[in-house]
């Protein structure tokens, strides 16, 4: 089965009421032990002096930060609903078909720097701590949830494409070793205008959603990065390159 790894967004839709998160219930519940620990972590580093130096944000983010101490108690919300910004919005999970949505349920992927994997159905409150944080007494994120993911994902992933839509930040905490790496491939997005190609960013995130819709919308379930290739060059100018052990799928857009 087909796996695609989305970034989370630094927006995210808390709610107001509910039920707080039952982590035993969250896909993943071996990754329980170091969840707590984050997050107890978080919750101490929130409310001392130095948090937004720490977490590297501002003071107009106060009450986001200060939401963190309540990350037992706080509503919890889908990833589904929770996740927010330019990717999310293109992939539109909302509007997908009950058909399209059964297949993101167990084919999407979010890799967070707080609960490390999360499936859409997942419910966890809102929260302020991106994956190239260093936390106090832990050190870098990526580094403390790597042997952790390595474990999880792995299973995950099975003999699957990986369809990786993560920035450099996130994907340092778990990349596809042995012979799942040559099923790992990652969604590059550059613009082309009178043949010089330029890196973007903003876009980037855009056409990565829409991607992982289309994957979604197809219905299909690519078993090589070669068939992957074949199905987003129906609707994208695409190259498909190999790069070390996996493979990098660029999506070239025009002006």
């Amino acid at each position: 089965m087909t796996l695609i790894l989305l970034p989370p967004s630094e927006g995210k839709t808390g709610r107001s009421r509910g039920r707080p998160v039952e982590l035993a219930g969250l896909s993943f519940p071996e990754l329980t032990p170091t969840r707590e620990t984050v997050l107890d972590t978080l919750a101490k580093v929130s409310a001392s002096a130095d948090a937004y130096a720490v977490l590297g944000v501002g003071p107009s983010l106060a009450a986001e930060v200060e939401r963190n101490l309540r990350w037992r108690t706080e509503p919890s919300v889908p990833a589904s609903e929770l996740y927010t910004g330019v990717l999310y919005d293109a992939l539109g999970y909302a509007t997908l078909s009950p058909g399209c949505k059964r297949r993101a349920n167990s084919r999407l992927l979010v890799v967070s720097a707080a609960w490390g994997a999360l499936r859409m159905a997942d419910r966890v409150p809102a929260y302020r701590l991106s994956m190239g944080t260093t936390l106090p007494g832990l050190g870098p994120l990526a580094s403390v949830w790597r042997d952790p993911l390595q474990a999880s994902l792995d299973a995950a992933a099975g003999q699957g494409v990986i369809v990786d839509c993560r920035s450099s930040t996130y994907a340092a905490a778990w990349r596809p070793a042995g012979d799942q790496a040559a099923k790992w491939v990652a969604v590059s997005v550059v613009r082309e205008r009178d043949g010089v190609r330029s890196v973007v960013s903003h876009n980037a995130k855009h056409t990565r959603g829409l991607v992982a819709r289309h994957l979604l919308e197809s219905g299909k379930d690519p078993g090589t990065a070669k068939a992957l290739h074949k199905l987003v060059a129906e609707r994208w100018n695409a190259e498909l390159d190999r790069t070390g052990a996996g493979w990098t799928l660029t999506v070239v857009e025009h002006d």
